[in-house]
């Protein structure tokens, strides 16, 4: 098993330096020139030239070859030094810092609703088959799937804050367990929570026609004994295997909700460096991203051997 990791890792490498170097890329050549905006944005009126625009691309590097900074981009990376900042010139390691902790706890929220509601509801729509109860949840997924971030979180606010008053405007962060957070982790979970539903109604379906569930049935086994020992653990595979889409819809609605309601997370912080062209922060959250979308790879891939041996089987015999 470590060898197989370590392998995967070793498969990670290229791909992440292909994605730095294609945004790097896009940054370097079509995204504006940040010396220049850092100007345009100062308070008050500021005096430039074009020489002084030069002096400080000097002594940011930003004057030296594509290859040349980009080569030197990786050097401090693989020392755990992700550059500073060219706006505020702090440390983007510390900028991470201080962004990351939101965004995980609004991350590990919206993943526990939609799979505290999404499971459930696909199973239950599994087992009532072509049903009214089963055509309503299906309904209820497409319709969630279907309704833009953009527009959840302002009908969310209308129902909550003018129908209901049930809670202020939610803008801005007090903690995870505060009122403000929860049409933003409500928000983050729909998308998601579409495709759980989905895929856990699918395969209890596909579980259903297996030989063992009959066999179950007619040694006269409880309903919720068939569910829980034989149905439940087959059934996650194909939602695990969803995980790394899952986790693309996680973090592209972070990023509308955070902005939308001033979240201080790295969603926020991602719109603001892409206004303010923000190389070494846009750098840093593009390989955070690739990072959770290639480790719920690994997850996906060291969970099989406990849901389902003949398919890690099959994976390790074909080398992957």
């Amino acid at each position: 098993m470590a060898k197989y990791i370590f392998n995967r890792f070793i498969k990670w490498i290229p791909s992440a330096i292909l994605v730095l170097f294609l945004v790097y890329a896009l940054a370097f050549f079509g995204a504006g020139d940040p010396i220049k905006l850092m100007f345009l944005n100062a308070p008050g009126d500021v005096v430039w030239s074009e020489e002084r625009i030069e002096l400080i691309r000097v002594e940011a590097g930003l004057d030296r070859p594509f290859l040349v900074q980009f080569g030197d981009y990786m050097w401090h990376l693989m020392h755990g030094n992700l550059g500073n900042s060219l706006i505020s010139n702090r440390p983007v390691n510390d900028i991470i810092r201080a962004a990351a902790p939101v965004s995980i706890q609004l991350g590990i929220a919206a993943t526990i609703i939609m799979g505290v509601i999404g499971l459930p509801l696909g199973v239950l729509a599994a087992l009532n088959q072509n049903s009214f109860l089963d055509n309503l949840i299906v309904s209820f997924a497409l319709f969630i799937w279907a309704i833009p971030v953009y527009v959840a979180g302002p009908l969310l606010m209308v129902l909550l804050v003018l129908g209901l008053k049930v809670m202020e405007v939610p803008y801005g962060w007090d903690g995870i367990f505060s009122t403000k957070s929860i049409i933003p982790i409500i928000v983050m979970a729909l998308n998601p929570m579409a495709l759980v539903i989905r895929q856990s109604r699918f395969a209890v379906i596909e579980v259903l026609s297996e030989d063992y569930i009959r066999t179950a049935r007619a040694k006269g086994l409880p309903k919720h004994v068939i569910i829980f020992r034989y149905i439940m653990k087959p059934m996650l595979t194909p939602v695990v295997t969803t995980l790394g889409l899952i986790m693309i819809t996680l973090i592209n609605g972070a990023i509308l909700v955070e902005t939308v309601f001033g979240i201080p997370g790295l969603g926020n912080l991602t719109v603001r460096s892409i206004l303010e062209i923000d190389y070494p922060i846009i750098l840093a959250i593009t390989l955070i991203g690739a990072f959770l979308v290639m480790a719920s790879n690994l997850f996906v891939d060291l969970t099989y051997p406990i849901l389902d041996p003949r398919a890690a089987r099959a994976k390790l015999d074909d080398g992957l």
